[in-house]
């Protein structure tokens, strides 16, 4: 097993952070191109904790290694499961992903957290602390060396996808505070247009 782990603070309050998330895929994140589509499977709130939770399918076109497709198989095309969970009495947003595709040769278990960083309290300052860990483990049976060179590989795609993802939801932050900025200016005008 690979282990994943990344860390990172958006200049961005927890509120803009949790409501962009839902647009993280969306045509302003040029980034993420492998993302084909992401369908919503489920969603409800716990009427006792408030807790949103959503189930989400998300399909990617990604090539994989040459290597590992002459040995293996498959297609470009791959699944990945979501379960999410926004507290936000908590202001904590969760995401749980397991990989669909080849799940039965690799094992993708990946923890993301989006919540406020204490360190930056004073108003108009607001951060928001990201944390990301994902466990890699290849299933396939065989030799050794062919499981950790599918897991090394798999982390380095990883690791290289996070990193455009992060610059890709960082422009997707960029855009949705502009754009909510703006309707939030047309809604003042109109206001005191009506005065």
């Amino acid at each position: 097993m690979k282990v994943f782990s990344s860390e990172y603070t958006f200049d961005y309050s927890w509120e803009e952070v949790s409501t962009a998330n839902w647009r993280k895929y969306c045509p302003w994140n040029d980034k993420s191109p492998h993302v084909s589509s992401v369908d919503t499977l489920s969603r409800e709130v716990d009427p006792v904790t408030g807790i949103l939770r959503t189930e989400r399918l998300i399909t990617c076109n990604q090539s994989a290694p040459a290597w590992v497709v002459s040995l293996l198989g498959g297609s470009n095309t791959s699944h990945v499961h979501e379960t999410s969970y926004v507290s936000p009495s908590e202001k904590r947003v969760t995401m749980c992903s397991t990989n669909l595709t080849w799940s039965n040769i690799l094992s993708v278990r990946e923890t993301v957290t989006y919540q406020p960083d204490l360190t930056a309290s004073s108003p108009g300052q607001e951060r928001t602390q990201f944390t990301q860990d994902a466990k890699i483990t290849a299933l396939c049976g065989g030799w050794q060396k062919i499981r950790t060179k599918i897991e090394e590989a798999s982390v380095e795609r990883f690791s290289e996808n996070a990193r455009r993802g992060r610059e890709g939801f960082e422009a997707v932050l960029e855009m949705s505070r502009r754009v909510f900025g703006e309707e939030k200016e047309r809604e003042r005008a109109g206001m005191q247009g009506m005065q």
